[in-house]
């Protein structure tokens, strides 16, 4: 059985409202949802901390790897949070770590990874990963 994550694994928390359509018909929100929820939460991190410039930068993310573990469900109506922090940081790659807590809970209900490759968006060729972003993803590696 996979470790339970907790809230003090994570260094940043955004609150994620769950949808009516979130749903699938066991009642809970359904497996593909949670990747949504991971984006979500990476790219306002990016976009609030590391200044990432979404319509016109010329290096954007591009994710190659991810992966979600479920360990209680959820669903529509529970206010949930996601926890996010970086565990590994390269040169032009990061790899986070999210958990998607119900509100107050200490336990995450699902806990998974996202990778990120940051690419010259013309050239659609790996570069380094941007000074202000690696900065702000400094702030959260554990």
């Amino acid at each position: 059985m996979d470790k339970r994550s907790e809230r003090g694994d994570y260094r940043v928390f955004y609150p994620v409202a769950t949808r009516w359509m979130d749903n699938d018909m066991y009642g809970h929100v359904n497996n593909v949802v949670y990747y949504s929820y991971f984006d979500t939460t990476v790219n306002r991190y990016l976009i609030e901390k590391g200044g990432l410039d979404i319509q016109n930068g010329k290096v954007v993310g591009f994710v190659v790897n991810s992966g979600c573990n479920y360990l209680s469900p959820v669903g529509y109506p529970d206010q949930l949070e996601a926890g996010l922090r970086v565990d590994r940081l390269g040169n032009s790659s990061v790899q986070y770590g999210i958990g998607i807590f119900k509100q107050g809970e200490q336990t995450a209900s699902a806990h998974g990874h996202f990778v990120h490759v940051f690419v010259d968006r013309g050239a659609n060729k790996s570069v380094p990963i941007p000074s202000t972003i690696r900065k702000a993803l400094e702030e959260i590696l554990i």
